[in-house]
């Protein structure tokens, strides 16, 4: 059952997409929205508020198909039997018009810029999408927002937006699968950025493909929960803090790269730790901690004497109940008794710590 304060957030979507498809949208809509924390940085991106219900979770996400869980489309191994990763949640419409297509308006998670935006379905499993870029508790975050039928008309790179500001309509685009009128959602992504390097990086790792989408293609994003953080940040007694969040994420693996100077170091420099021993000696390389999901979450410099071996990437170590428990990123294998980054791990370190 809907709130009375849900309630009219839904009403107010409604009269925002009669003047979306007016064509006199404001950029900015009244500050009445209801589904924000607050005091708090984001605000849930559709007027889909369910996640805040209890049991609410099957009004909220849209699952893959009628007979599978809810689960399937919230983030992580949530596909092909926890085989495949999902990088994002998948939020229901609420509304559609009379031919059943969806109408919700999408809207700013929170302030920030638009740095991307793609009206051309047929060229990402995105289909038309928007790339925004916040500054949160001092951390660089791009959300996304997918599968939309429109834009915002006059929506353009380099404006500024304010959390709640409409930026286009709910659809079903894709060039990957046809999004069905009762799954209509909107696909949406918090993440980090790998690295500035991407183009250049993806021209020597993948000769012969196009990229249509330089640094906003989507290999080049590193997705964060966002249930994870719109629930801790929505709960009062969580004192929700980004730089926390992803400091307290769980050990995947350990990595040790001999790299002194990727993009990611000087744009996450938070996540770097204190290491005496490198601040005297000088840095040498970074031992990383990676999430399930090829998250770096913390970088550690270590100085040349903390380094054994010559190969410029080196596993350290492998947290096997995390692996177990998530396996979709195919991030380590285990080859007899020994763990190896797995090829899409070693492609990931790579892309993190490439310089041209």
């Amino acid at each position: 059952m809907i709130s009375k304060a849900i309630s009219r957030t839904v009403c107010h979507a409604i009269f925002c997409t009669f003047l979306f498809s007016a064509g006199c949208l404001p950029a900015q809509t009244p500050d009445t929205h209801t589904n924000a924390p607050a005091g708090g940085p984001f605000r849930l991106p559709t007027a889909n508020a369910n996640i805040y219900e209890r049991g609410g979770e099957p009004k909220f996400f849209a699952p893959t198909a009628p007979d599978k869980p809810w689960t399937s489309g919230s983030f992580g191994c949530v596909r092909n039997d926890g085989w495949r990763l999902h990088e994002g949640i998948d939020i229901l419409h609420l509304q559609t018009d009379r031919r059943g297509e969806p109408t919700d308006p999408v809207m700013a998670t929170a302030d920030g810029t638009v740095v991307y935006f793609n009206t051309h379905p047929s060229l990402s499993n995105y289909g038309i999408y928007i790339v925004l870029r916040h500054n949160i508790d001092g951390l660089e975050l791009y959300s996304i927002y997918a599968h939309l039928s429109a834009i915002r008309p006059g929506l353009k790179t380099g404006d500024s937006v304010k959390a709640g500001d409409v930026l286009g309509t709910m659809g079903r685009t894709s060039n990957a699968e046809t999004i069905l009128k009762e799954r209509a959602h909107l696909h949406f992504e918090l993440n980090l950025l790998n690295n500035d390097n991407f183009a250049a990086w993806f021209h020597k790792a993948s000769p012969g493909e196009r990229n249509d989408h330089g640094s906003w293609n989507g290999q080049n994003l590193i997705g964060l929960d966002p249930r994870e953080i719109l629930l801790q940040e929505h709960n009062p007694a969580a004192n929700f803090n980004l730089l926390s969040f992803i400091h307290n994420q769980t050990d995947l693996c350990r990595v040790l790269v001999r790299a002194t100077n990727f993009p990611f170091l000087r744009r996450y420099s938070m996540l770097v730790v204190k290491n005496p021993t490198a601040e005297k000696e000088g840095v040498a390389g970074y031992e990383i901690a990676f999430n399930y999901n090829g998250l770096p979450f913390v970088l550690m410099p270590r100085a040349a004497s903390e380094i054994h071996g010559t190969a410029r990437i080196q596993l350290l170590s492998v947290n096997e109940s995390e692996q177990k428990a998530n396996p979709c990123r195919r991030f380590v294998v285990k080859r007899g008794s020994r763990w190896e980054l797995a090829n899409d791990g070693l492609r990931a370190v790579e892309l993190l710590t490439y310089q041209p």
